[in-house]
């Protein structure tokens, strides 16, 4: 027997290779004869572009950078000599991880960190810059990286704004393109279809996540609208929402006003550039798995379009989650994962305990069979 072990990241806790290891290891150990290969997967979520680096073997450009708050943290980003593309997470200096105990301030919080890997990239001649949307821990427009890449935000009086200072996107009144504003498009990739504004807008869906409270939607909202309205005046283009805008804080909706920017669902984006579907043709089985699996999976998130795919190739899968609505879309076999305590001091080992556990509940399974 054959199986294709393709799980997601497990967020916050097991990465998307960790968890393919677990599950291989599980595998080996009741199952001799059992073949197996491991494909981690991702959806344009955190680490999406780390993953696409890895698949297809690209050199790693390692630096150093800045985090929300502008404090120096390590930076890296793919590199493709090739075809001059740039594959870069917005979560690598930008998002939740990358952050080290400081409390969550959406007033302070920046992009600029990103911007500067950008520039890198730009500076070895990248043409196209892929970028994982998923895992950010900023709401700025994407404000950030067009500071660092070319454009100028300034106060009522037109002097230049210093940033990560309190309160910068509201102190916006004027913006002014820089000699500076390079040629490079980009290709957002997306986990969430949310656009920018409206009940299911970045605001009120992510920014709690972000550290804003429901008080403050209005205030935030509106000032959406007039950032929005201003960038737009300033490249003389129209705005129209579209889906992917409220991911990552509304980064693509900014820089599409300054840039060919393309968006893509980052599942089918992620599964196409490693040619998963000649993968499933090997495999009798296909495992797969995420954190939980919930009512927004099915609706372009990396286990649900395995699934389509599997299927497809009429290929038996299972889902290893903590949610149970998997077995309504079509997986063969559900793994339930224990709930986990994520104010536990040693989230991490616990978590790879109950995925453990979770494996070998499932061995009375039929799947196996």
């Amino acid at each position: 027997m054959k199986i294709l072990i393709s799980p997601n990241a497990f967020k916050g806790t097991i990465s998307a290779q960790k968890a393919g290891e677990i599950i291989s290891e599980f595998i080996h150990s009741n199952f001799a004869s059992v073949e197996t290969r491991i494909y981690p997967i991702a959806d344009g979520g955190d680490g999406t572009c780390q993953l696409l680096t890895n698949a297809l073997n690209l050199k790693y450009i390692v630096s150093w950078s800045l985090n929300v708050y502008g404090l120096p943290v390590p930076s890296y980003f793919g590199w493709d000599s090739n075809s001059f593309k740039a594959y870069i997470d917005v979560s690598t200096v930008s998002g939740l991880g990358a952050l080290t105990g400081e409390d969550l301030n959406p007033r302070l919080a920046s992009t600029y960190g990103t911007g500067i890997i950008i520039q890198e990239a730009i500076a070895l001649g990248a043409k196209e810059i892929v970028l994982g949307l998923g895992g950010s821990a900023t709401i700025d427009l994407g404000i950030g990286i067009l500071a660092a890449i070319g454009l100028e935000f300034l106060d009522e009086k037109g002097r230049i704004l210093t940033l990560f200072s309190p309160d910068y996107l509201k102190r916006i009144k004027h913006i002014q393109r820089t000699p500076r504003m390079p040629k490079v498009n980009f290709v957002c990739l997306y986990d969430v279809k949310n656009q920018l504004f409206g009940n299911t807008g970045s605001i009120p869906v992510f920014g709690p996540q972000k550290g804003l409270s429901e008080k403050e939607f209005p205030e935030y909202v509106t000032r959406f609208y007039e950032l929005i309205e201003m960038i737009y005046k300033k490249s003389k283009k129209t705005f129209v929402d579209k889906e992917g805008y409220g991911a990552a804080g509304g980064v693509a909706a900014g820089l599409s006003a300054f840039f060919s920017t393309k968006l893509k669902i980052g599942s089918s984006y992620f599964f196409d550039q490693i040619d998963l579907d000649s993968k499933l043709l090997w495999a009798d089985l296909v495992i797969t798995g995420e954190g939980r699996y919930d009512s927004q999976s099915n609706a372009g998130k990396a286990s649900y379009e395995l699934l389509l795919r599997a299927k497809k190739q009429g290929r038996k899968i299972a889902l290893i989650t903590s949610g149970k609505k998997g077995i309504t879309d079509g997986f063969e076999l559900v793994i339930s994962l224990p709930d986990l305590d994520f104010s536990s001091k040693d989230l991490n080992q616990l978590a790879e305990k109950n995925l453990n556990f979770a494996l070998n509940s499932s061995l009375k399974s039929d799947f196996w069979s």
